[in-house]
């Protein structure tokens, strides 16, 4: 029932058992998600904690992504301010939380934002900070991570995107020196 509004707050036991949290999307930034923790309220006693409950943001990152500029973009674009998710704590750096994060879409279906950024090909896998690299959860979440990002590549969605043939054979003819003196031959 407490509210965290530092990721120091949050109890080591917390971060190792990987508990699930709700919060509120403040903003995005380039560090991460800024989100504010909602605890579990409980009628009367949440009415009388809320006056005691101090303010603050957890800095929340995408565990095992490294993000393109484009996934930025699309964040922004996905997700709105003081829309409602849910963080699993799989590790703390400093101030900032490695999470898997969950956005509800619908009723009963929910969206991790680490797989979808990395199927989206908006991202790359990079190594999950905070949990031990020989962890059954480790490669279990890693495995889930790279089968995303291969679907993305087979598929050549966003950084994996290549150009086609034609593309490629008009970029060689305009880039060519011959073709780029006779453009200049032509507007003189």
């Amino acid at each position: 029932t407490a509210k965290f509004t530092s990721a120091l707050d949050i109890p080591v036991e917390f971060v190792q058992k990987n508990v699930k949290l709700r919060g509120k999307l403040h903003h995005i930034t380039e560090k991460g998600l800024e989100v504010e923790h909602i605890p579990i309220s409980i009628p009367f006693i949440t009415s009388i904690q809320r006056k005691w409950q101090s303010k603050g943001l957890l800095l929340v990152r995408l565990a095992g992504v490294e993000l393109a500029p484009s996934g930025m973009a699309w964040l922004q674009q996905e997700l709105k301010p003081k829309q409602m998710i849910w963080f699993q704590l799989l590790g703390r750096e400093d101030l900032a939380l490695e999470c898997l994060v969950l956005v509800n879409k619908g009723r009963f279906l929910s969206m991790c934002l680490n797989e979808e950024i990395l199927r989206q090909g908006l991202g790359r896998t990079a190594r999950i900070e905070g949990l031990h690299h020989d962890s059954r959860l480790y490669w279990k979440l890693h495995k889930r991570l790279l089968r995303a990002e291969l679907k993305a590549l087979k598929k050549n969605k966003g950084i994996w995107k290549e150009e086609s043939y034609s593309e490629r054979i008009r970029d060689r003819i305009s880039n060519n020196k011959f073709v780029q003196t006779l453009k200049q031959f032509a507007s003189w």
